[in-house]
């Protein structure tokens, strides 16, 4: 595609000043713990860490992109909540959290703001 893209077409591509970033959460379970008691970690963990930081989340228990509610892009600080949310429960044998991405074609370089 060509990369002389007009204001709009940049927008509605997230492209460039329009990049939105995100990040991907990692989680596995010890063995003995249920399937109740990771459906009820999953769903204190979309209540208490995404949606109180206004974020959103594709995908499930085990894997998980985070990016913003709403049109934008996660902070530092979002992200520096979930991790602490993340880590301050007992249930997971292991947490994984990337650093802020391109949340639309994640092999994009995050653009330094000006």
């Amino acid at each position: 595609m060509a990369k002389n893209r007009s204001r709009r077409l940049r927008k509605k591509l997230c492209v460039d000043e329009f990049q939105e970033l995100g990040f991907e959460v990692q989680v596995a379970y010890p063995e003995s713990l249920s399937d109740e008691a990771i459906e009820a970690f999953y769903s204190d963990f979309i209540v208490e860490a995404i949606e109180r930081n206004g974020l959103g989340l594709i995908g499930g228990p085990e894997y998980a992109l985070v990016c913003l509610g709403a049109r934008g892009s996660v902070t530092p600080e979002q992200r520096s909540a979930v991790e602490s949310w993340l880590k301050g429960r007992s249930e997971p044998a292991s947490v994984e959290i990337s650093e802020l991405q391109d949340a639309w074609y994640p092999e994009t370089p995050v653009r330094q703001q000006a």
